[in-house]
């Protein structure tokens, strides 16, 4: 959980967070056991109040920049500012299931089980 912390810790320092929901999903991907390579971010901030999408994205990847560099491989972000979450019903979007990559490989899933990856 050393980069799931990190990450959380810096989002926290970084923004006046109303909600910040780190979750590791990296158990949902074609990984080793206890990865944590892909990460769903959900942020609620007055901070983006007015900013548009891209912009938003742009501070977290600031932010989170010696994480993405590393050995996070995905991270999807949903942020919003307290009125967009309010009006959202207050409920974090599903993510999608992994669609392939290496699971369909039996040499890779055969790693993967292993704990190789």
């Amino acid at each position: 959980m050393k980069i799931q912390n990190a990450i959380e810790t810096k989002l926290n320092d970084a923004f006046d967070a109303r909600l910040l929901q780190v979750e590791n999903e990296s158990h949902k991907h074609s990984v080793p056991p206890n990865s944590e390579t892909h990460f769903k971010v959900t942020l609620v901030s007055p901070e983006f109040e007015g900013q548009m999408k891209v912009r938003r994205h742009q501070a977290i990847y600031k932010v989170l920049a010696e994480e993405l560099e590393g050995g996070v491989h995905a991270l999807a972000l949903h942020l919003y500012s307290p009125a967009e979450w309010q009006a959202s019903g207050q409920a974090v979007p599903e993510s999608p299931n992994c669609m392939g990559g290496s699971k369909k490989d039996p040499v890779m899933a055969a790693r993967i089980a292993r704990g190789e990856g």
